[in-house]
């Protein structure tokens, strides 16, 4: 689908160097790899350890966009070791596998993929994908989902303090709130008015080495 906003700009990226890859059936300008042909054709049998083992767990392991807490967006660079450490990042915060998480976070930063797919796949959780946040149907989701875990950014428990009260709102089985930005007041009015849940405020970079946890609220 985003192909063709690439395509004016093809000639001057293969001139840098630069390989655009595409998932889709195409046909597709020379010089572009083709991702499903690839796909279809590749065997499903695991390829032996040593081919896919990095040599250093320092070494590049993908590019994850962040949106320029250290300068201009752009993509940086996250190592094997970094994506690993994100395994461990729910059971940190107090999840386990029994837990149902939610996660409404755009899957190109950090906080999306790595801290929350890979996060429940450290733990062995399930994880309730949904593709826009939606303030108005985020208790309805809980009910419906069993949530038990919410992954957040400060804007979105806002979002959630500002609908109109509504009934059955402290009905859910929402016990854990993890994430980054929450403001103190917004932090106080959710808890008065969504009940007993445990927040778990975190604050990292996707270019750090460092991430703070507040365990104790």
């Amino acid at each position: 689908d985003l192909f063709p906003a690439v395509e004016p700009i093809l000639p001057d990226l293969q001139e840098d160097g630069i390989v655009v890859w595409v998932l889709g059936a195409g046909p597709y300008p020379p010089g572009v790899v083709a991702l499903q042909e690839a796909l279809d054709a590749a065997s499903e049998e695991l390829a032996p350890e040593d081919v896919w083992r990095p040599q250093d767990m320092g070494d590049t392991c993908l590019y994850i966009f962040t949106s320029g807490t250290t300068g201009l967006p752009k993509a940086a660079r996250v190592s094997h070791l970094k994506s690993i450490l994100c395994l461990s990042f729910y059971e940190l915060v107090g999840a386990c596998s029994r837990d149902v998480v939610y996660l409404a976070l755009p899957l190109y930063h950090m906080a999306g993929s790595l801290l929350g797919i890979a996060g429940c796949i450290g733990i062995g959780a399930t994880c309730v994908l949904k593709e826009k946040f939606s303030a108005s149907q985020f208790w309805d989701d809980c009910r419906a989902e069993g949530v038990t875990v919410f992954q957040y950014i400060g804007e979105l428990c806002r979002y959630l303090v500002n609908q109109p009260q509504r009934p059955g709102e402290r009905q859910h089985g929402l016990r854990l709130a993890v994430g980054s930005g929450l403001r103190p007041d917004v932090w106080q009015s959710f808890l008065q008015r969504f009940g007993a849940v445990r927040i778990v405020e975190t604050y990292g970079m996707t270019e750090g080495n460092v991430t703070l946890f507040n365990y104790t609220g």
